[in-house]
């Protein structure tokens, strides 16, 4: 599986040098058909904003283009706030069977100050992720942390917040929610404010410029 990981890695980075850049969004897919529990937080990311006919997104991370290394800053459980290489991604985003999920590039049409954001990411390494999924605390999830990176001089964000969802298809709330936001002492914040990686993959200051990898395989 290493050996694996690096060689598409090293794929990926033949990629990057001829066309992917710098302040790129990286959303990582699963397919529509693909079953994921909803008592862990990728199924339930994906039973509450995905589309059961496309890929269902579950993560947004940051690019950053090196010399001789691809880095990814992004938010996760695992690692909270952090900047690390590709394979480290590839590697914790393996699904279940073994495959990879699909890695759908995204550019800003307007991307002049794109390294700007890159840094403004780097100024929230090392905090907790957002398991509260609230605006207001210096911990971050996924889609909040490009939202508060991806500002402009002036301040203002070039993601919009919309009412989150966090009930799946049927309208009922994933186990994994119920058990998370009660074990933090939290109601579950359905309708407040906030970003998901599906609505921010939409935005119309995005156009897509490749995958990266396919679920189907290179």
């Amino acid at each position: 599986m290493r050996r694996f990981l690096l060689i598409v890695a090293a794929v990926l980075l033949a990629s990057c040098k001829s066309g992917i850049k710098t302040g790129d969004l990286v959303f990582v897919g699963i397919p529509a058909d693909y079953s994921l529990d909803e008592s862990e937080m990728d199924g339930a990311i994906s039973a509450a904003t995905g589309n059961k006919d496309a890929l269902n997104l579950i993560h947004v991370a940051i690019l950053e283009v090196g010399k001789d290394t691809t880095w990814i800053i992004d938010a996760t459980i695992k690692h909270g706030v952090d900047r690390h290489p590709l394979d480290t991604m590839l590697k914790d985003f393996t699904l279940k069977d073994g495959s990879q999920p699909t890695y759908i590039v995204k550019r800003l049409k307007y991307s002049r100050k794109a390294a700007q954001y890159v840094e403004n990411a780097k100024k929230f390494l090392g905090r907790p992720y957002d398991v509260w999924f609230s605006p207001d605390n210096e911990a971050m999830y996924c889609s909040e942390l490009v939202r508060d990176s991806y500002r402009t001089p002036d301040g203002d964000y070039l993601f919009d917040a919309k009412p989150m969802n966090f009930k799946n298809e049927d309208g009922e709330f994933p186990l994994y929610w119920q058990q998370l936001f009660a074990l933090i002492g939290q109601s579950i914040p359905q309708d407040e404010p906030g970003t998901n990686p599906q609505d921010m993959s939409e935005a119309r200051v995005l156009k897509q410029v490749d995958y990266l990898f396919k679920a189907a395989g290179l």
